[in-house]
C-alpha cells in the first residue's frame, strides 16, 4: 500500500448536529477531548467509546466536531484505523491530539498504549493522508509507553509530550511528522495523581494522558485534573493542585465515578479563546459507564500566584445563561480590553484595563417576565454601561449609569431593563471606565 497517496476514504461530512451544554454531545461516547481553535472555529478532536453497553474500553474510530460557540456542535469527520497505517480494524483507538502549520493540519493518534501515528490534511477535519506510513513514536522509544500525546506550540516550535506514569517531551521538525530531538524525560516533583493521593505510589506517581499549555509566561504540564507548574518548557516542574475538588460538584453531577475516585479518568485538555480559558475533560456521571464517557467543558481562572481555581462540575457547562440564576462576571464567552481580578473573599471579578472594554454573554435564556437587571458592583467613578445586542456594535437596549462608591465594598445597582427577548445575547459596553476605576462580580435579571 502506498501510504503517501492514502485518502481516508471513511471521512463523513457534517454527518449531524446538536445543541448542549454539559455533556457537550450527549450519549454517543466522545471522550478524550483537545479542543484547538483554528479559523475561530472550536474543534474537538477526540476518541469514541462505542456503546452505552461496553464492559471494556471498544474504541474503533477517531472522531473531529467543531462549534462556533461551545454550545451547537457538529460532527465534522471520522478516521478510521485501516486508512492509516495500522490497516486494519482496530478497537484500541484511544487519545489524539492536533496542530496547523504550513497551511497543513495534524492529526495525531495512538495506536493503543503503544505507538503514536499522525495524518496530514488540509483543513481542520481532512480529509487525511497518511504520508509517514509507520509510527511516529515507535513502541521501544523511550522506558514509558509511546501513546496519548500532546502537541504544544511556543514560538512558533512545536513539541510531542507522551507517556504513562513518566512524561517525555521531543521537538518535532518543521515537517510535522518526525523528531528534531531525542525525547528527554521531564522531571515533577512531589507529583500526585489518582492512583497517588499521598504520593507514597512511586510506580502509578501521576497518570497517562499529559497536556502542555501556558498561561501568563508559565508552563502548565497536566494530567487530567492534575498539574504541575515551570518556568522552563523542558522543566523541572512543581506539582500544585488538582482543579476538581469534592466541592466542584453541582447535585446529581457527582456520581458515579471511576473506581479509584471522582479524581480518576479527567482525561481532557485546557485552551483559551477570546480572553477565556476553559478545560475540557471526561466525565462519567450521566452514563453510569466507565466504558461509555461523555465530554465536559468548564470555565478556568488563574488566582493571582498562577494556580487553578476549583472548576465548576455542572450540566450548565458553557457559553450560555439562565436568566433565572446569578451570573458570575468572570464566566463570559468572550472579551475585549478586560481582565480577571482575584477577589480578596473569594472568586473573581472583571475590571477594564482600557477605555470602552466589553463582555459577551451569548444564549442567555428566559428572559420572558424579566424587568430589572441588578450589577454587584464597585465603582471608585461613575460610568455608564451599555447594554446591547450581541457585540459591542449591536443595537443599544438599554443603558445603566453606575453612580460612585460611597464605602469601597460591592453594592447592589439597579435597573430597568428593555427590549429583552427571550434566549438573547448581550454585550456590555464599559464607556470611559477607567483601568482599575470599577470591579464587576456578578448581575442577575429579576422580575
Amino acid at each position: 500500500m502506498c501510504f503517501k497517496n492514502l485518502l481516508v476514504a471513511s471521512l463523513f461530512w457534517c454527518v449531524f448536529s446538536i445543541s448542549a451544554q454539559n455533556p457537550i454531545v450527549p450519549n454517543v461516547g466522545l471522550n478524550d477531548p483537545h479542543i484547538h481553535i483554528f479559523n475561530d472555529t472550536a474543534y474537538v478532536y477526540a476518541s469514541h467509546d462505542k456503546s452505552i453497553k461496553n464492559d471494556k474500553f471498544i474504541m474503533e474510530d477517531w472522531w473531529i466536531w467543531s462549534s462556533p460557540d461551545l454550545v451547537n456542535w457538529t460532527k465534522r469527520s471520522v478516521l478510521n484505523p485501516k486508512d492509516t497505517y495500522i490497516g486494519k480494524a482496530f478497537s484500541r483507538c484511544w487519545a489524539t491530539d492536533a496542530a496547523y502549520k504550513n497551511d497543513k493540519y495534524y492529526f495525531y493518534f495512538s495506536e493503543g498504549n503503544e505507538q503514536t501515528g499522525v495524518v496530514v490534511g488540509d483543513t481542520p477535519y481532512g480529509p487525511w493522508k497518511d504520508t509517514l506510513g509507520k509510527p511516529l513514536l515507535v513502541s521501544d522509544l523511550t522506558p514509558t509507553h509511546e501513546y496519548d500525546m500532546a502537541v504544544f506550540e511556543d514560538s512558533g516550535e512545536h513539541y510531542i509530550i507522551f507517556g504513562v506514569w513518566d512524561y517525555y517531551i521531543a521537538k518535532l521538525n518543521n515537517d510535522m511528522i518526525s523528531l528534531a530531538e531525542s525525547p528527554k524525560k521531564i522531571t515533577i516533583n512531589n507529583p500526585r495523581g489518582p492512583y497517588n493521593l499521598d504520593g507514597n505510589n512511586h510506580k502509578m506517581p501521576t497518570d497517562d494522558k499529559p497536556f502542555m499549555h501556558k498561561y501568563n509566561g508559565k508552563y502548565y504540564l497536566s494530567w487530567g485534573c492534575f498539574y504541575a507548574m515551570s518556568d522552563n518548557l523542558y522543566g523541572p516542574y512543581d506539582y500544585k493542585d488538582s482543579v476538581i475538588k469534592e466541592k466542584s460538584f453541582a447535585e446529581g453531577y457527582d456520581a458515579p465515578t471511576w473506581p479509584n475516585g471522582f479524581l480518576q479518568g479527567r482525561h481532557g485538555s485546557f485552551f483559551e479563546w477570546q480572553n477565556q480559558w476553559y478545560y475540557i475533560y471526561c466525565d462519567i456521571s450521566q452514563t453510569g459507564n466507565r466504558y461509555f464517557r461523555d465530554s465536559f467543558i468548564s470555565y478556568v481562572h488563574y488566582k493571582e500566584n498562577g494556580e487553578m481555581e476549583t472548576i465548576r462540575v455542572d450540566g450548565v457547562g458553557v457559553g450560555n445563561y439562565n436568566a433565572n440564576n446569578s451570573i458570575e462576571a468572570e464566566d463570559y464567552f468572550k472579551s475585549n480590553h478586560i481582565k480577571k481580578v482575584e477577589n480578596t473573599k473569594g472568586g473573581f471579578s472583571i475590571e477594564p484595563t482600557e477605555k470602552l472594554g466589553y463582555v459577551v454573554y451569548p444564549n442567555i435564556k428566559n428572559f420572558s417576565i424579566t424587568t430589572t437587571l441588578e450589577f454587584e458592583i464597585i465603582a471608585t467613578e461613575s460610568l455608564q454601561i451599555e447594554v446591547r445586542e450581541n457585540d459591542p456594535k449591536g443595537e443599544v437596549l438599554f443603558t445603566c449609569d453606575i453612580p460612585k462608591n460611597e464605602i469601597y465594598t460591592f453594592q447592589n445597582r439597579s435597573f430597568e431593563t428593555k427590549n429583552l427577548k427571550d434566549n438573547q445575547s448581550i454585550c456590555l459596553v464599559f464607556k470611559d471606565a477607567k483601568p482599575q476605576s470599577f470591579k464587576l462580580n456578578r448581575f442577575k435579571f429579576k422580575n
